[in-house]
């Protein structure tokens, strides 16, 4: 079959060589492309007289790109039906690139595909986890989540389980990490399915204790795993919200609390702004103590100044009686204007107008102003009071425009800045 595949698709090569024949050699020096060559993935030094077998599979491949490339995705289904007999060449090197290659190749034309069904992708998915052992975990994991987007939760659960228990010498041990993986996607499945007790369990009144406890041990079974899990530094966001969600629904507010503060201070963890995101969250969730609140947002004020959270942060620093917490949030607004995201903000512009007002209470409140400006005056001018601003401002919010313009002369003030504002002068806060 390969060498009737090998005469058809070599037939263009043949009559490429006849044409070039019958061109002089200066005529071919011309043509010769300049481009860098493309090798393939593994060169063998020894097989550039390629046999006639992987010649065949090396112009397949080609015309599989090429069908790819340009969404012929029923040409490339015919052809990669051919390709995965290249997995049973004993002689060739790359096999394990090659399994990959076939792996990555079938699922690509089965996702775009128009007639491909789920039989397909459990045929492709099965077949390339018994051929090699390296990608078995990470091709299982895949296989979940197929499964998982096209609603078949218990099936996904169900890979996940037996890729849970895979054991093979010493592949196991290298692949500790990825087993890891594989038990906190499968405590997510038990989330999943504890999720939709919960709202049958809710929205039913026919459910009776045993429904009760069978959602219970839907999170007992996830929280055991996820428990031991988030004891690995790393990135866990979608399974830390899962967690504490369980936690609050079964009221066990301390555990929640531990857990949440673990992820968001513990150093072996990597820096993670949505960490101190989530444990904020969760305090103003419970009316927790505005200290408390205004803890957590300064160690995300650390990480993202520009946070949108900043906002909540500014507020709460207003509240305070505390002098420097007013200071402290004059601070915090002009590191979010630092940030061109918020240049246009109305909000963040109005905090910080409220800002210099409750200063203006304090004697000293021009110098504290002018010292958090000190290393702003030579950009913030171009950055929010140029002509061009104005004009921009007057015509799409005329409101902005008249806050900026009513704090020019305050934050700026050696500087003689062409930003006004109708009825406003620039040298006055209305």
């Amino acid at each position: 079959m390969m060498d009737d595949l090998e005469g058809e698709l070599g037939r263009h090569d043949i009559l490429e060589d006849d044409q070039d024949s019958s061109d002089n050699d200066s005529t071919k020096r011309q043509r010769k492309s300049k481009l860098p060559l493309v090798y393939p993935m593994c060169v063998d030094t020894e097989t550039l007289k390629e046999s006639g077998f992987h010649k065949s599979y090396r112009i397949c491949l080609e015309h599989i790109r090429e069908a790819m490339l340009h969404h012929r995705w029923q040409e490339a289904a015919e052809y990669m039906a051919c390709y995965p007999q290249m997995l049973e060449d004993i002689n060739q090197g790359c096999k394990k690139e090659n399994k990959e290659l076939i792996w990555r190749l079938s699922t690509e034309i089965l996702h775009n595909h128009p007639n491909s069904k789920m039989e397909d992708y459990n045929s492709i998915y099965e077949r390339m986890k018994h051929s090699g052992l390296k990608h078995y975990l990470m091709i299982s994991l895949e296989h979940s989540f197929h499964l998982m987007l096209h609603g078949h939760i218990e099936d996904a659960k169900h890979q996940l389980c037996v890729a849970e228990s895979w054991r093979y010498g010493k592949e196991a041990a290298a692949q500790s990490q990825k087993t890891k993986l594989i038990q906190a996607y499968r405590s997510l499945l038990d989330y999943i399915i504890w999720c939709d007790k919960k709202f049958t369990f809710a929205t039913s009144d026919n459910l009776g204790t045993d429904d009760n406890q069978e959602m219970h041990n839907y999170f007992r079974q996830a929280s055991v795993n996820l428990k031991e899990i988030l004891k690995n530094p790393g990135v866990w966001d979608p399974f830390i919200l899962s967690y504490v969600e369980m936690l609050e629904f079964y009221e066990d507010h301390n555990e929640a609390l531990n857990v949440l503060n673990d992820y968001a201070y513990d150093k072996n963890f990597p820096p993670n702004p949505n960490a101190h995101v989530f444990l904020y969250q969760y305090l103003k969730r419970h009316d927790a103590s505005d200290k408390k609140q205004m803890k957590v947002l300064q160690s995300l004020c650390a990480l993202v100044p520009s946070h949108e959270l900043m906002l909540d942060y500014i507020c709460l620093l207003l509240d305070s009686e505390k002098t420097s917490d007013h200071q402290r949030a004059l601070e915090v607004a002009l590191e979010m204007l630092d940030f061109a995201c918020w240049r246009n903000n109305l909000n963040a512009w109005k905090w910080l107008e409220a800002i210099i007002q409750k200063l203006k209470l304090q004697k000293d409140w021009k110098t504290v102003v002018l010292d958090k400006m000190s290393g702003r005056k030579d950009f913030w001018p171009a950055l929010h009071f140029t002509s061009f601003h104005a004009s921009k401002d007057s015509e799409e919010n005329p409101e902005l425009m008249e806050v900026k313009a009513s704090l020019v002369k305050v934050l700026c003030p050696d500087r003689n800045l062409k930003y006004t504002a109708g009825g406003v002068t620039s040298g006055e806060l209305t």
